[in-house]
């Protein structure tokens, strides 16, 4: 199998799925046709078996065989979405680690992702739902309890010499009370918004790393 039908059935697999674009801008945008590269890959691979395919939507949506989620999952937006995201990244800089719904343990925050972009840490929260200010108080907490836990500070991609929580980065067009003395909440619309933020001014993480973009 070539290293790109590889690249293709990894990103379907840890994004669970995705739709032809996607897979255009994430593997194909470099070529001269490809659109018409990208449809020939994904016929066959469709047609071997390594991918299968809902024909339901107005873009057909990916997903490796056997698929990690159901066809017509509810979860298919948020995915999407995920997927939307990291994608963004790469205009400005490919993210080092990206992996989609990391798990922490019971009782402790479940982000969208986790990644080390431009050398940093940090958690993704997509929030394409509004949120009351019960459940942000809950999910602050939720971050708060891994801190005091300080389990993070033996996550495998923690520098040796010093330890630091990463930022949680939220994506969202409504503001919220993200309220913590010690974790920091970044609330940008966009990645372009982030960008913007970055250069006028540091963004310093727990643990007093700073990260200019």
């Amino acid at each position: 199998m070539k290293k790109r039908d590889l690249a293709i059935l990894n990103d379907l697999q840890r994004f669970r799925c995705l739709t032809r674009d996607n897979i255009i801008d994430l593997h194909f945008s470099h070529l001269k046709q490809p659109v018409t590269s990208c449809n020939t890959v994904l016929k066959r691979l469709r047609r071997d078996g390594y991918i299968e395919v809902n024909t339901n939507y107005q873009q057909y949506l990916y997903f490796v065989s056997p698929a990690p989620i159901k066809k017509d999952s509810t979860k298919i937006p948020h995915f999407l979405k995920i997927a939307e995201f990291y994608i963004s990244l790469l205009k400005f800089e490919p993210s080092k680690t990206f992996i989609v719904e990391p798990k922490y343990g019971k009782g402790y925050m479940e982000p969208d992702a986790f990644m080390i972009w431009k050398r940093a840490p940090f958690f993704v929260e997509i929030q394409r739902s509004v949120y009351s200010d019960k459940m942000i108080k809950e999910k602050i907490k939720r971050y708060e309890d891994y801190y005091f836990s300080e389990e993070w500070k033996v996550e495998p991609w923690q520098p040796q010499n010093k330890k630091v929580f990463p930022a949680v980065l939220v994506l969202t067009d409504t503001r919220y009370n993200f309220d913590s003395q010690y974790i920091k909440f970044i609330q940008v619309s966009c990645i372009d918004e982030l960008i913007k933020l970055s250069q006028s001014k540091p963004i310093k993480m727990s643990g007093s790393l700073k990260i200019r973009v």
